[in-house]
């Protein structure tokens, strides 16, 4: 009978089973997923995981990675300054975390770090003032350009899962000597170029600001560049991502829309 106690509960037990089914359950976000993936990926090379502030100082945002005092990047434009905390900053890059590191390990030394940094920038699909970048240092004897082609392609070959292409061109920043930007082959059109809305034409795509560590960066760490030499490479994170997964809008990173995360 329906009305006696063990098939009613039976049925209620089932109705219930059936409601959490239809139920979205919770998952990791797609910037959580890459950050994780990438770090497996990276101690499988022999990298250490570490962190730090998202609050800085001017001396560890901008002082000891060799940024000019006059620079455009410490006006407001650029940087967020901390009202009430004498030349502090939201941290604009990641770079100061090489110096902190440094200052407290012995080399040789590898290391990724991963988080949020902050712009006063103009939001758009392109541009957040919030994102997310991805840095690698390597300290050794014998570090050389041809050590950060072979991570970087390595690095890209499993997290894409095929070779892929990539190319050096020269370029500045002040932490690095010499700096490189690195381009990598244009997934959409296979670097052909041909009307391509992803490369605009080019068939490379810039993703990478890289170089070898610049000496007074060590030395401002407390290494010797006369016995060590370093390597830096660092990612936009939401720009890897959207290069992977074809994502057009930056924001919706960041927007909390479940049908967007949903999808991943």
């Amino acid at each position: 009978m329906i009305g006696s106690p063990a098939p009613l509960k039976r049925l209620v037990g089932a109705l219930y089973y059936l409601f959490m089914e239809q139920q979205k359950k919770g998952h990791l976000h797609l910037i959580t997923t890459t950050i994780e993936r990438m770090n497996a990926i990276f101690a499988s090379m022999g990298f250490e995981v570490t962190e730090g502030p998202e609050i800085e100082s001017e001396h560890y945002n901008f002082d000891v990675i060799n940024t000019p005092q006059d620079h455009p990047a410490r006006d407001m434009q650029d940087t967020l300054w901390i009202k009430g905390r004498e030349r502090t900053v939201a941290r604009t890059q990641l770079s100061g975390i090489q110096v902190h590191y440094m200052e407290k390990h012995k080399p040789p030394l590898r290391i990724v770090y991963s988080g949020k940094v902050f712009r006063y920038e103009a939001i758009d699909a392109t541009h957040e003032a919030q994102f997310y970048q991805y840095e690698i240092l390597a300290v050794e004897k014998n570090a050389s350009l041809a050590n950060l082609k072979w991570v970087i392609e390595t690095f890209f070959e499993k997290f894409f899962g095929k070779k892929v292409a990539i190319r050096l061109r020269p370029a500045f920043f002040p932490f690095v000597e010499p700096g490189v930007e690195v381009d990598m082959a244009c997934f959409k059109c296979n670097r052909s170029g041909a009307s391509c809305s992803v490369c605009k034409g080019t068939g490379w795509i810039e993703i990478i600001g890289a170089g070898m560590v610049h000496p007074q960066v060590l030395r401002n760490g407390g290494v010797d560049p006369k016995q060590w030499r370093g390597f830096a490479f660092a990612f936009g994170l939401d720009r890897l991502i959207r290069r992977r997964h074809e994502i057009d809008d930056i924001r919706l990173l960041n927007s909390g829309d479940l049908r967007f995360t949903h999808q991943f």
